[in-house]
């Protein structure tokens, strides 16, 4: 079987029309250092995403996973180094589930990070152009939620798992000038 790439994005959410996570995936190229990617849409619903990707990764035989979701708040396209085995929502997801300081996994790790130079990714991004910097908390929400499940999943196997926040889009940040500097991180860092 031939190696995949998976990059999941997320629906709107919180009562928003548009999620530049999903703008900003539709702008990424379909294969990244001669290796195919797959784009999947994910409800912004606690556990559901997880399973969704989860499910799908494995179909395709995914390598990599590149999930990316909107951080409104950040000025910056920010790689996640860390997930957290923590659920808290300010607002309900999707599906109207809101839950307070839950663990994610009772009883699993505190917390997982990714194999992926985080940082690296963040310098290169920055490089070409966009503001970028490594973050160290992907929140409690329903993006931490998806890491989190995804790196505990494939922790024991070779699959790769990223996720990266992207800040709404702005006049001075386009969905395409983001997935232009986030490609082209991408593919340096798939070709070392």
């Amino acid at each position: 079987m031939k190696e995949k790439i998976l990059i999941t994005c997320f629906e709107p959410f919180g009562g928003e029309e548009k999620n530049a996570s999903m703008a900003m995936t539709d702008a990424l190229p379909s294969v990244f250092s001669g290796i195919e990617a797959e784009k999947l849409t994910l409800p912004v619903e606690f556990a559901r995403a997880a399973e969704i990707a989860e499910e799908k990764a494995r179909a395709i035989g995914a390598k990599y996973v590149f999930c990316f979701g909107q951080a409104g708040a950040r000025g910056a396209v920010t790689p996640e180094l860390v997930a957290i085995n923590l659920m808290h929502a300010a607002i309900p997801d999707n599906a109207g589930a809101k839950p307070q300081d839950k663990p994610i996994a009772a009883g699993g790790a505190a917390a997982y990070f990714t194999r992926f130079p985080a940082r690296l990714i963040a310098e290169k991004i920055k490089a070409g152009g966009v503001p970028s910097s490594l973050s160290y908390s992907a929140g409690a929400y329903v993006c931490n939620d998806l890491y989190y499940r995804l790196l505990a999943a494939f922790e024991k196997s070779g699959v790769c798992v990223l996720f990266i926040h992207v800040p709404r889009e702005s006049e001075n940040l386009a969905a395409a000038d983001m997935a232009r500097a986030i490609a082209a991180a991408l593919e340096e860092i798939l070709a070392e």
